[in-house]
């Protein structure tokens, strides 16, 4: 039922989504929390989303759909009334970012623009993404189906994840690769979110260099001249300290 207790609750997750924006978006710096609720994108989309969620609870029709409508329309943020949203969310820039009806965010998460949390085929109930507390998802991230990200997880820009992510766990590539747990990378160096590995790559570095081994051990049989090696010439690494400041 809609209240005062609920206007209270909607006015503080706002204030925590404010707080959220000034803490992790470097463009907020010295801006007052006014202006960041009347032209950040993310935070107009988050207000409107508190709004419909309360009013999708309270069983209004029609309503909470036309406010993420209209909220879609001004901000490029698509929000489902009915997903679930804890406090703290802070979407960077938001254009395309897409968060389907039975998502569940935790508090304290980043998303970038372009990530969607998709549903996998028709299927009713629970077909969306539960992101626990303390998640980083990147640009253009993909995250489908009724998986789990594990606190204080991050997802590489672009990456299309379709399994669970444990806690404390970095995922690239697509599908997504893990490419650090718990603060210990698999493989690959040490990195920030610049100089992520390319699994990929790596994959295809192994395989580049199994081939020319065989290609040696055949010539050596054959009597033939040893061929040139061939090399994969890897994209040049970022290098220098992390932008993030890690």
């Amino acid at each position: 039922m809609l209240g005062i207790g609920t206007v209270a609750r909607v006015a503080k997750e706002l204030r925590r989504d404010v707080v959220a924006a000034r803490d992790r978006d470097p463009a907020a710096r010295g801006v007052g929390p006014v202006e960041i609720l009347a032209t950040w994108p993310g935070i107009q989309a988050l207000l409107s989303h508190r709004v419909a969620h309360a009013l999708h609870g309270a069983g209004v029709p029609l309503l909470p759909r036309s406010i993420a409508l209209v909220s879609r329309a001004l901000t490029g943020i698509e929000i489902h009334p009915a997903a679930r949203i804890g406090e703290g969310l802070f979407i960077d820039h938001g254009s395309g970012v897409v968060i389907g009806e039975t998502a569940e965010i935790g508090d304290d998460v980043t998303l970038y623009q372009g990530v969607t949390l998709g549903g996998t085929g028709f299927a009713t109930g629970k077909r969306h993404p539960t992101i626990q507390d303390n998640v980083t998802i990147g640009s253009g991230a993909k995250l489908l189906g009724p998986i789990t990200v594990g606190h204080g997880a991050k997802v590489g820009a672009n990456s299309v994840v379709v399994t669970d992510v444990p806690p404390n766990t970095t995922v690239v590539g697509n599908p997504g690769h893990p490419v650090r747990v718990e603060g210990r990378r698999p493989e690959g160096p040490d990195t920030d979110w610049i100089h992520l590995p390319d699994p990929i790559a790596e994959a295809l570095q192994g395989l580049a260099s199994r081939i020319e081994e065989l290609e040696r051990t055949v010539a050596e049989l054959s009597g033939e001249e040893t061929p040139v090696a061939t090399q994969v010439r890897p994209l040049k690494r970022a290098t220098g300290p992390s932008p993030a400041g890690g």
